[in-house]
């Protein structure tokens, strides 16, 4: 029953996509900053204060609707709709499809200006100055690292604990978004946020990283993530980024400008740098695992049967 409303969410998300009027997280994401505003000691204050009032608010943020979407999903007659919309909520396939084909359709026209615009929906870092090379990979690594946040992850989290695990997926998932910045501004507020989105993460992004090998070039995917994954800064994106970097055999990572300040990443993968196609391999690869996961999903529930 759960692969069937997963399914029914999956095609609701490919029909329609992100709901273009009163999504649900737009109006999370303004009560979100909002209570940042209100709660956020100025920095400089104590480091604990500012860590259990980050805490407290994403518990204040995060209960209210799990639960409300928890009991909605337990009434029988309304159950199974809620359980579909809720994942379809959660899911950003399409989304990521669509703004990862708009950079990729702005690369092959040879419109350099408007391809930085449209990855800089997709990263944070510094867009301004980017060559064709850098945009490719920006948007590579955006979709590689996507697939897991905006959809491997809500479809894990769905099948362990239904509405309930897919809502405060996406909820923590949206605060880490927003607060999970080793920024002086958010080293201690956003430090909660963070740590329960590496822990919600921690199974997913190894079973994403699993699936882009299994997709990919398995060899040279299973190298990478074994190599270069504990070098990447996030414990979970390290495992997802190197396997899907090797699977697609490019090489993603290296330096990058983060709000005017260069970083310097470890390079992941193996072959060459990403080209414009390259954009559309990933996202494809990204599409192939929700298909073997569903079907992977049906078949255990045939055996159970």
């Amino acid at each position: 029953m759960t692969a069937i409303l997963a399914l029914a969410a999956v095609l609701l998300d490919g029909l329609f996509g992100e709901p273009r009027r009163f999504h649900p997280l737009v109006g999370f994401g303004r009560l979100a900053n909002a209570l940042e505003a209100r709660w956020n000691s100025p920095p400089g204050r104590q480091g604990i204060g500012r860590r259990f009032k980050g805490g407290a608010a994403v518990l204040l943020l995060s209960a209210p609707p799990t639960a409300l979407a928890a009991w909605l999903a337990s009434i029988p007659t309304l159950g199974p709709a809620v359980a579909v919309l809720a994942l379809y909520g959660a899911l950003g396939l399409r989304s990521l499809a669509e703004h990862a084909g708009a950079v990729q359709d702005a690369l092959e026209a040879g419109d350099l200006v408007e391809a930085r615009r449209r990855v800089g929906y997709m990263v944070s870092r510094d867009t301004r100055d980017m060559g064709t090379e850098d945009v490719a990979r920006a948007a590579v690594e955006s979709v590689l690292e996507n697939g897991n946040d905006a959809v491997f992850g809500a479809l894990f989290w769905f099948m362990v604990a239904g509405t309930l695990g897919a809502v405060l997926y996406r909820l923590a998932n949206t605060l880490d978004a927003m607060w999970g910045y080793k920024s002086e501004r958010f080293l201690h507020f956003g430090w909660a946020a963070a740590r329960l989105d590496d822990a919600l993460n921690y199974v997913p992004a190894r079973l994403t990283a699993l699936t882009y090998l299994v997709l990919g070039n398995a060899g040279t995917a299973w190298s990478c993530w074994r190599s270069q994954a504990a070098g990447w800064e996030s414990p979970n994106a390290g495992p997802v980024m190197a396997a899907g970097a090797g699977a697609l055999r490019l090489s993603l990572g290296g330096p990058a400008r983060y709000r005017g300040e260069w970083h310097a990443r470890p390079v992941l993968g193996l072959g060459p740098q990403p080209a414009g196609k390259d954009i559309s391999r990933a996202t494809a690869m990204v599409r192939r695992g929700v298909w073997l996961w569903l079907a992977l999903w049906f078949a255990g529930g045939l055996l159970d049967a």
